[in-house]
């Protein structure tokens, strides 16, 4: 999904504007400058094998280190030239190079991208970035954390409860006891901190939470419980702004199978993508009052997605989660919601990339220090 994302904001980034420099980071965490940038902007193409060999890093080719202290020049590159390499004389030979950045898009999904950690690279580099900081990146991503702090502002949010990991592992039969005994089936167990719904599970019984939690333990050694909203109609709203941030028209999502899981949202183009939400206008000024409420509680900035539960028998609205770096090709839900409100995908990656530099720009006035240097 990351690739695909990348591969949508290079093909509509304003040359005249900007010089992109492709990274990518391999699923080792290997850093490396690629020959092309990815071209791919199908998620599900890019899960199924599609072949992306000029955005893949390959032996020989630069390698990229981001320096962990502010400089002139973060990113340094590694390029290693062997004796039978074109142009190559004598022994091998590592060729260093330094590059100067003003702004760096983290279109990394999931953990190590979106949790806070690349972001805290970011900040001891001292470069901009797109998107939430440190704490806002963990928080969100932190299913357990984010329930905790969203419940603290008055937000409504579905009754639940965390199991640790150490907890499962060690006493199973006492945790399915726990949840039986606060909450009634179905319940949906999830992963505390990761997202695309990798690792999430319905359960209707006790032999299917027993299943539910054993598959998100190998994900996670955090886990998430939560009563199903009965017949849930799944919403959607797009938040862009740092300090006074902006809520686009809703959307709805109409999911293919049982919920909106991984093979829905990324191998099975079934499911459907309401814009605007057939919702009333009462409910449509309720959902983007949470969505900004929920992206100040969970200290968003630059761009989130707020997803809701709505529970029309009871005419309830919960907020669910807050995903500070969606998916973002053209055709994802947070730049379609953006592009339904009058903000185009190519404007919308301009905001960003402006948003970024503010926010850091205003961050430079801040002391490190009690004396000056």
């Amino acid at each position: 999904m990351s690739l695909a994302s990348a591969a949508a904001i290079f093909s509509h980034l304003d040359r005249d504007r900007y010089e992109p420099v492709p990274l990518f980071i391999d699923k080792s965490g290997r850093w490396s400058i690629a020959e092309r940038p990815p071209s791919t902007e199908s998620a599900a193409a890019v899960i199924a094998g599609a072949r992306e060999t000029a955005a893949l890093p390959a032996d020989g080719r630069a390698e990229a280190h981001l320096v962990a202290h502010p400089a002139r020049n973060p990113l340094v590159t590694i390029a290693r030239e062997t004796p039978g390499a074109v142009g190559a004389q004598g022994a091998d030979r590592a060729i260093v190079a330094e590059l100067a950045l003003d702004v760096v898009f983290p279109i990394v999904h999931g953990p190590f991208g979106e949790d806070g950690t690349l972001q805290g690279l970011l900040e001891l580099a001292n470069v901009a970035y797109v998107g939430a900081g440190v704490l806002g990146s963990a928080v969100a991503m932190d299913k357990a954390v984010a329930k905790v702090l969203l419940r603290a502002h008055g937000l409504p949010v579905v009754p639940g409860c965390v199991i640790g990991g150490v907890e499962w592992e060690t006493g199973p039969n006492g945790v399915i006891e726990r949840i039986e005994s606060g909450f009634d089936y179905p319940l949906f167990v999830k992963p505390a901190n990761l997202g695309s719904s990798v690792g999430v599970s319905r359960a209707a019984d006790a032999e299917g939470l027993r299943s539910a939690l054993a598959l998100a333990w190998t994900f996670d050694d955090k886990l998430v419980v939560e009563v199903a909203v009965p017949e849930a109609r799944e919403i959607e709203c797009s938040v862009l702004g740092n300090d006074a941030p902006e809520a686009s028209v809703p959307g709805e999502v109409i999911p293919s199978g049982e919920f909106y899981d991984y093979e829905s949202k990324y191998l099975d183009d079934r499911s459907e993508i309401v814009i605007p939400a057939r919702i009333s206008g009462a409910r449509t000024a309720q959902v983007r009052a949470l969505a900004l409420e929920a992206y100040r509680a969970l200290d968003c900035a630059g761009m989130a997605r707020v997803d809701f539960l709505l529970d029309e028998a009871s005419d309830r609205l919960y907020v669910n989660e807050a995903n500070t770096l969606p998916g973002f090709t053209a055709i994802s839900q947070y730049a379609k919601l953006w592009a339904a409100s009058g903000l185009p995908y190519p404007a919308l990656v301009d905001r960003l990339i402006d948003l970024a530099i503010a926010r850091h720009r205003r961050r430079q006035r801040l002391r490190t220090s009690l004396t000056r240097a």
